[in-house]
């Protein structure tokens, strides 16, 4: 079905629709062989809050962007190779309910559709679309992948040292390497983790003891409980999600 549509007038047309709305601060989407396999909005998992992101499913990259004018103009334009992506399903929990983790070895997030059916589609046509590409280049699934953030508003004191508490003065930070919200003092290090940037990067005092003497850390559940930490949206950075800390 796919490689009927691949070269097809109607593909291409609905391939420049989308590139139209990123206008011209998105990357050209329309290659030789990629079909559009459906969109929709989705319920990202920020920093600070979760917001509605306008998904696109290809069959060969995941593209999502912030909704300007719904249907007509996005801006920040991410493009996500399917090949390095892995999912897995969220349990629901208060108001996040229909979730799923999408795996990345650059970067991991939560995403949530508004019904059951949705999600379950979503998850189907992105496992389907991953297995086609690894079947096609002979490639093993990603082993590694970025750890999932936990929100701001889930850490009111350091996840690490577990003493000081988050305010304007004491802001709040994340480890590239297990993901939690830790304190400017807990997070000194830094230390290149090739696969998320090319230079060094912000990681807790634990995990940087960790990788330096190549130990292995302890795996983190990416379903962490929304209760473990009250509420608090103080932050040292903007809602951007690529915020820098």
């Amino acid at each position: 079905m796919v490689d009927r549509l691949a070269n097809s007038e109607a593909n291409s047309k609905r391939i420049g629709v989308v590139e139209a709305c990123f206008g011209t601060a998105g990357q050209p989407l329309a290659i030789p062989g990629r079909v559009l396999i459906g969109e929709g909005v989705l319920t990202k998992l920020c920093r600070k809050r979760p917001k509605a992101r306008q998904f696109f499913l290809f069959n060969d990259i995941l593209v999502y962007g912030n909704i300007v004018i719904q249907k007509k103009k996005y801006n920040k334009q991410h493009i996500i190779p399917l090949e390095s992506v892995t999912i897995d399903t969220v349990e629901d929990e208060g108001d996040l309910r229909n979730g799923w983790l999408i795996k990345t070895p650059t970067k991991s997030f939560a995403v949530y559709a508004a019904t059951a059916t949705e999600k379950s589609e979503w998850m189907s046509h992105i496992s389907k679309c991953v297995s086609d590409l690894l079947e096609k280049s002979g490639k093993s699934p990603t082993g590694e992948h970025a750890a999932v953030w936990v929100p701001d508003s889930e850490a009111t004191v350091c996840m690490r040292c577990q003493k000081i508490k988050f305010n304007p003065v004491n802001r709040r930070h994340h480890c590239r390497k297990c993901g939690f919200v830790v304190c400017g003092p807990c997070s000194e290090k830094k230390f290149l983790l090739p696969s998320q940037s090319s230079k060094p990067v912000r990681v807790c005092e634990f995990c940087y003891k960790q990788l330096s003497t190549g130990g292995t850390l302890p795996a983190r559940s990416d379903s962490y409980s929304r209760s473990e930490f009250s509420s608090n949206n103080i932050s040292d950075d903007d809602d951007d999600d690529d915020s820098s800390d």
